[in-house]
């Protein structure tokens, strides 16, 4: 399996953490139904995303000083 670069760990964390800002909102608006389902999905969302993102950070930060990108 090929290696996610830094930039696309980053890319995916920022997606994730969006999907976990759009899900609630839209359960807000009520455009969406609220079920606990849904709920667990955006909290997921939301906590791998930050996680994935703050794991790209560190690997770029490290590739950087590294001088490797």
């Amino acid at each position: 399996m090929k290696q996610l670069s830094p930039l696309r760990l980053m890319i995916i964390g920022f997606v994730l953490l969006v999907l976990g800002f759009v899900l609630p909102f839209s359960m807000l608006l009520q455009i969406l139904p609220s079920t606990l389902l849904l709920n667990f999905l955006a909290y997921l969302s939301s906590l791998f995303g930050l996680v994935i993102g703050i794991v790209g950070l560190v690997l770029y930060s490290q590739a950087r000083k590294r001088g490797g990108d």
